[in-house]
């Protein structure tokens, strides 16, 4: 199967990365045998680059997945933490849930962070120190600011990008698609290693994937795209897709009727307003003191159900 360079880093990968965020309770909420027998199936038809975070809780699920199998796989993941401490605890954790004693990429985890180098500077300090402890291989940033890679093309220590970008700029909080892609492209210029998130904008663009995919794909500078998959016919379909160009069409009209929503069980709604403040994309608002979502704004990420205390949203 095809594999690219990730950048300067020597890593070399599929281009498409298995996302593991749709597996976790913040979605399809799968045991870690269901999830993780889909991550084995990707892997032994040619994933090599599983991306996970501290808040999706899929570390289960890869361990799973991975378990006797002997192939090269890389594992990146992501610490939204604002302290050192907690990023060397996410870390760990990482490692110890993973069974690994070194992450291939720890991303600073910032969808909302502008500047990481100024907001976030202690974060990266600590994740530098756990490189040089062998902890950590790569040290990479994760956002929705086009802003924060433009700061990171200039920072050395910065190897691996992982931007939000589709062709209708969904989820990018301060500029456009051909912004962004501009700025992935000076990134890659400069060394750093680029795999794109939300290329069909959080489902919102499933009816048009196989288009939505290959505006991604085709930009330069990008090396890879992680996908969220929870079916093996996905898997399949998006590694060729990825990998070669080719998409059969029986499969993809099937898949491109594929739909995810955003449930709130409003029942029992407190109205406590968290989740509003985790939102990326300002697509929640209180109504009637509860929460409810502007489905035309919404990106589907999940990270508003991670921060509900009742644990009353999901993405399905």
């Amino acid at each position: 199967m095809k594999t690219v360079p990730l950048g300067n880093t020597g890593m070399s990968i599929n281009p498409l990365i298995f996302g593991t965020l749709p597996l976790g309770s913040l979605q399809a909420n799968l045991s870690p045998a269901e999830g993780g027998a889909l991550i084995r199936h990707a892997v032994e038809a040619g994933v090599t680059l599983l991306d996970t975070a501290e808040l999706y809780g899929t570390y289960p699920h890869i361990r799973e997945g991975l378990t006797g199998f002997s192939g090269e796989v890389f594992i990146a993941s992501k610490t939204h933490a604002v302290t050192a401490a907690d990023a060397r605890s996410h870390v760990e954790k990482a490692l110890q849930e993973l069974k690994r004693e070194r992450l291939d990429i720890v991303h600073i985890h910032g969808a909302r962070v502008a500047d990481p180098f100024t907001e976030r500077p202690e974060v990266i300090e600590e994740l530098l120190t756990m490189k040089q402890e062998g902890k950590v291989a790569h040290v990479g940033l994760s956002s929705h600011y086009i802003a924060a890679f433009r700061a990171a093309a200039g920072h050395p220590e910065i190897e691996v990008i992982h931007p939000l970008i589709n062709r209708i700029g969904m989820g990018i909080l301060d500029g456009s698609a051909a912004e962004m892609a501009e700025t992935i492209a000076s990134c890659a210029k400069n060394g750093k290693g680029v795999y794109a998130m939300k290329a069909l904008a959080g489902g919102n663009l499933i009816s048009e994937a196989r288009a939505s995919i290959r505006y991604v794909m085709q930009l330069p500078g990008v090396d890879g795209l992680a996908l969220g998959m929870l079916s093996r016919d996905e898997i399949d379909a998006n590694l060729i897709l990825c990998s070669y160009g080719e998409a059969d069409e029986e499969t993809w009209k099937q898949l491109e009727k594929r739909r995810r929503k955003f449930m709130i069980i409003e029942k029992f709604c407190t109205g406590c307003g968290v989740c509003l403040d985790a939102c990326t994309a300002d697509a929640l608002v209180l109504q009637n003191g509860v929460a409810q979502v502007k489905e035309q704004e919404c990106i589907l990420c999940g990270y508003c159900a991670a921060a509900c205390p009742e644990f009353l949203i999901r993405v399905v």
